[in-house]
């Protein structure tokens, strides 16, 4: 299998692995097949896919889509490096304002599989980083929603030493308690 499926601390979140085979030449991977992905459980169909460039400090998020309009996510970053981040946002959900962070990197390959029903958001720690990413869900500007990058709620620890850059949008997002 070209794959190696990771359940994270929230176990619908799943740390993926692809096989690289690198030469001289460089490498080749799979970032995704439908069948190895089904078979470990995520059964989702990615209508849209996007790709976002930051520079270092960036920090992006937490956005998510409202319902009916939600959307999992699987993001991996083909350049640099950052730390990626899903909330857990459900509210019947066990495991309600917690959240998973995980290093993606172009030297790792790793992707992460973020469900419906997480907000996700990502810092940039190499000088530029560009985020590739497939969504189950086309972007619906009306259920366009987020949370506080700095929720003290959630209380992410976002490893970084240094005031992030934000959006405006993100600057004024509500905490968890505040979208309940």
């Amino acid at each position: 299998m070209p794959f190696e499926f990771e359940k994270q601390k929230i176990e619908d979140v799943i740390l993926v692995k692809p096989k690289v085979f690198g030469d001289n030449r460089g490498f080749f991977m799979e970032s995704y097949k439908k069948s190895d992905f089904y078979d470990n459980g995520i059964a989702v169909e990615f209508n849209q896919d996007n790709h976002s460039k930051s520079v270092k400090g960036v920090l992006r998020g937490l956005h998510y889509q409202e319902a009916p309009y939600g959307q999992a996510k699987l993001v991996r970053c083909g350049r640099g490096r950052i730390y990626d981040v899903a909330v857990d946002i459900r509210k019947d959900s066990k495991t309600f304002g917690e959240y998973v962070k995980v290093e993606l990197s172009e030297e790792n390959k790793h992707m992460l599989y973020i469900p419906e029903g997480f907000a996700h958001g990502f810092v940039v720690l190499s000088e530029e980083a560009e985020l590739l990413y497939k969504a189950s869900g086309e972007y619906a500007p009306q259920a366009d929603r987020g949370v506080l990058w700095c929720d003290k709620d959630i209380n992410i620890d976002w490893g970084i030493d240094f005031d992030p850059i934000l959006s405006e949008k993100d600057q004024k997002q509500p905490t968890l308690k505040e979208i309940l």
